[in-house]
């Protein structure tokens, strides 16, 4: 029995020799060593479009400059408890930088990271001001601001005599609040009427879609809310067979059957944040000032929408010069 503790307790030691081994070549090799936690408030085009971008660029960062970076990536499912476990999680293992993409991701992080100074480098806020995720030392990142009266004249452009204009969206989105009080102050300056209809999941989403057809309006807008875009599938048959252009504030929305936006390039958005990131583990926050407001002039059309609605995107010319067709993608 003794023999085989004995041999147990020589194994067990050889493994932790080959171990220290191993961090001691690493460390003779002179690779430094990075911990990325990614968080997606949700899964959705968008989100996953910005996370892969973000992985891709931190792994060609890595290999351009002979480190390595370990990177997880996490969904909380839009669900505060989920996202907070993930988010104290990674604190507790001392990750090096935190990347949250979407609104609650980045203030559930942030709120974590409050005694840890963890870095928070946030992907995709449409109002940093607004989701108090502003002037903070250990806070940066990228924001997809919404062009709320470009979209605007986007309607009016489909529908010069319009009326009646529905605003769909979820109160619990710090990314609608200032679009819909700009769209109100906008409509309201036309003479056009707005109809709100608001819902916090997709069943009550779906509800406030029905509730907005019913009211009879001509076309629909909605800023870059991930409550309303994870029922987007479920909607915009729905608004497109009664003739309702949906306009919204990410092209996620449009491959879902959403009919035409105006925002960013999400790859471009999460390459940006992924050097962001690099910048903030090698300098630390000291030539950061603020967040960087991603270019905002991509059309986004969908054209099995627009040929429903019988509108041709090439309206769209007109105040725009970059037009990209889209079609629906399924989950």
């Amino acid at each position: 029995m003794k023999q085989i503790i004995k041999l147990f307790s020589l194994f067990f030691l050889i493994l932790c020799l080959v171990a220290c081994s191993s961090d001691t070549n690493n460390s003779q090799d002179g690779q430094k060593v990075y911990n990325v936690e990614i968080i997606k408030q949700l899964d959705h085009s968008s989100l996953n479009e910005i996370s892969d971008a973000v992985v891709a660029q931190l792994n060609k960062i890595a290999k351009e400059n002979d480190i390595v970076i370990n990177i997880n990536v996490d969904s909380g499912q839009n669900d505060p408890s989920v996202l907070k476990q993930i988010a104290d999680q990674a604190i507790a293992n001392e990750v090096d930088a935190i990347v949250p993409i979407a609104t609650l991701a980045a203030q559930i992080a942030t709120s974590s990271a409050a005694n840890s100074q963890t870095p928070i480098i946030f992907a995709a806020i449409s109002s940093p001001e607004d989701a108090d995720l502003n002037d903070i030392n250990y806070v940066t990142g990228t924001s997809d601001g919404l062009n709320t009266p470009f979209i605007i004249d986007m309607i009016l452009l489909t529908k010069k005599d319009i009326k009646k204009v529905g605003l769909l969206y979820s109160l619990s989105e710090a990314n609608s609040k200032r679009p819909i009080e700009e769209a109100k102050k906008i409509l309201e300056s036309k003479n056009i009427e707005f109809v709100e209809a608001v819902g916090n999941n997709n069943d009550e989403i779906i509800t406030a879609a029905s509730v907005l057809i019913a009211e009879n309006v001509e076309a629909v807008f909605t800023p870059t809310d991930n409550v309303v875009m994870a029922a987007e599938l479920a909607i915009a048959p729905l608004f497109a067979e009664k003739g309702i252009a949906h306009f919204a504030g990410a092209d996620s929305f449009i491959t879902s059957g959403g009919f035409a936006t105006c925002g960013v390039n999400y790859t471009q958005l999460g390459i940006k944040t992924a050097d962001i990131c690099y910048d903030v583990l090698t300098n630390g926050f000291n030539d950061i000032k603020g967040y960087h407001l991603m270019e905002n002039n991509i059309i986004t059309v969908n054209k099995e929408t627009a040929k429903m609605l019988k509108i041709d995107p090439n309206i769209f010319l007109q105040i725009g010069e970059t037009i990209v067709e889209v079609e629906t993608v399924g989950e």
